[in-house]
């Protein structure tokens, strides 16, 4: 039985105010952060040959003009697991881009165009089996972009964004810094498979 015949209806925007109304989602899981290559090898081991990971990046915001920071996080999850990999504490390992490549991993995020970008500056590869939600809202109906918005739509809930431009270089990330990375990346995940007619946030 093929579920993608019943593709469910989504309204094509929020407003503000109805935003404001809806209960806050975050990610509840394990958040693994990655600062040093020991820690990077048993990250990757924990990882595994996954099918599918929500996937972002953060990097400093800058308030001067013409001055751009290189990528400084990496976040991938799956449904119960966040690893935020500090790149600009390790570097782009080989072994991370090779999942990076890897055709049979699902990697699925929001405006990624700028974030492979970042990451081949680090490390050339060929970024394979990503999927921008971007590009695939449009076929359910829906005219939001943003990953505020689209959760918002498409899982009923709203996401913070408090910590977008805090300071992704810091010696210590904080924990709302690392709940933020997390729950962008894992958010992804959810909209992906809601997209794809399997159920929400609450049982995958």
């Amino acid at each position: 039985m093929t579920r993608r015949t019943m593709t469910r209806q989504y309204n094509e925007s929020i407003n503000d105010d109805e935003l404001r109304k809806l209960p806050l989602l975050q990610f509840e899981g394990r958040i693994t952060l990655i600062d040093t290559y020991d820690k990077f090898c048993r990250a990757m081991d924990d990882i595994g040959k996954p099918d599918l990971l929500g996937f972002d990046t953060e990097t400093r915001p800058s308030f001067k003009k013409g001055r751009r920071y290189k990528v400084a996080l990496l976040q991938l999850a799956d449904a119960h697991r966040a690893w935020l990999f500090r790149l600009n504490m390790i570097g782009l390992p080989t072994e991370l881009a090779a999942l990076l490549a890897d055709k049979t991993v699902v990697k699925t995020g929001v405006a990624i165009r700028d974030d492979l970008k970042a990451l081949r500056s680090l490390l050339p590869f060929e970024p394979h089996g990503f999927i921008d939600l971007q590009n695939v809202v449009a076929d359910h109906g829906i005219k939001e972009l943003g990953l505020k918005k689209l959760t918002a739509i498409t899982l009923g809930h709203t996401i913070s964004k408090s910590q977008q431009v805090s300071n992704w270089e810091a010696p210590a990330l904080t924990e709302p810094q690392q709940l933020y990375a997390a729950t962008d990346a894992w958010v992804c995940r959810q909209i992906y498979l809601a997209l794809n007619g399997r159920e929400s946030h609450h049982n995958q």
